[in-house]
């Protein structure tokens, strides 16, 4: 039945994105998040690296720095810059983009370095910069959240000095009713859409963007919607960063019990 609705949508046919049982056309609660994994350390080349599952979504962030910038005019004598650049990979979308930025990535591009830009203690790599590189491999709805949620793990993992992780997710209007966690069809064919990030040890909400038409009372019930489900995926960020130096220190752990080993072969 899910399926059904979703392909009757991507025909035009006129259907409902919430049914009579209050679940929408992936078959969720209004306020339930989708599927959400991410794993850090999976570029060996970055300074820090995480890739992101959400729903359908497939982000892969790469951090490089703090390190000197170029050309050294640019920089700035009492912090970092810190530079994101946000791209859609050809084949993520339906229909093909070209390789060429789109002003939507440009412009998604500034709004998650200012979502990130709050909690990072930029003033202590003056003249410096932290690039954010972030390429969504696979998109369906809701991947400027996705994508300052991985990025914050990413530099995290990089160890560039920060206050806290940020989260983020989107919440939406769809059918009347305010929703958790916008998927593509609902994000196209909803009534309006509000993105949240939010530092959650902090309380602190570093992006508030509103696009469609929200009474106050629908404003705060989506905020308030948006800030319990960054807490869980606050959880999931720590997760992920305590798993990878789990295995970075079981890692070294093996490699000392190999060397006493062979040392113990050598000297029988």
């Amino acid at each position: 039945m899910v399926f059904d609705e979703v392909d009757s949508l991507k025909k035009g046919t006129d259907v409902k994105l919430i049914n009579e049982r209050g679940l929408r056309t992936d078959g969720r609660k209004i306020d339930e998040l989708r599927p959400l994994s991410i794993k850090t350390g999976v570029l060996k080349r970055a300074d820090g690296s995480a890739i992101i599952y959400h729903g359908n979504n497939k982000i892969l962030v790469a951090v490089h720095g703090p390190r000197e910038l170029h050309p050294k005019h640019l920089g700035l004598p009492d912090r970092a810059i810190l530079r994101c650049e946000y791209r859609l990979a050809t084949f993520s979308v339906q229909e093909r983009k070209s390789p060429a930025p789109k002003r939507r990535e440009i412009e998604l591009s500034k709004v998650i370095q200012e979502a990130l830009e709050p909690v990072i203690f930029l003033e202590q790599f003056p003249r410096g910069t932290i690039d954010v590189y972030i390429q969504v491999l696979d998109a369906d709805g809701g991947t400027r959240c996705a994508s300052i949620t991985a990025a914050s793990v990413a530099l995290a993992d990089a160890g560039i000095p920060m206050k806290g992780l940020v989260s983020a997710v989107a919440c939406g209007k769809v059918d009347g009713k305010i929703v958790l966690d916008l998927n593509d069809i609902e994000d196209k064919e909803g009534q309006g859409d509000l993105p949240v990030a939010i530092v959650p040890s902090t309380g602190e909400i570093t992006l508030c963007q509103l696009d469609g038409q929200f009474t106050k009372k629908e404003v705060k019930e989506a905020i308030k919607m948006a800030q319990k489900a960054c807490k869980q995926i606050h959880e999931i960020q720590k997760q992920a960063l305590i798993r990878k130096y789990r295995e970075v220190e079981t890692s070294v752990l093996q490699e000392q019990i190999e060397e006493i080993s062979s040392h113990e072969m050598e000297e029988e």
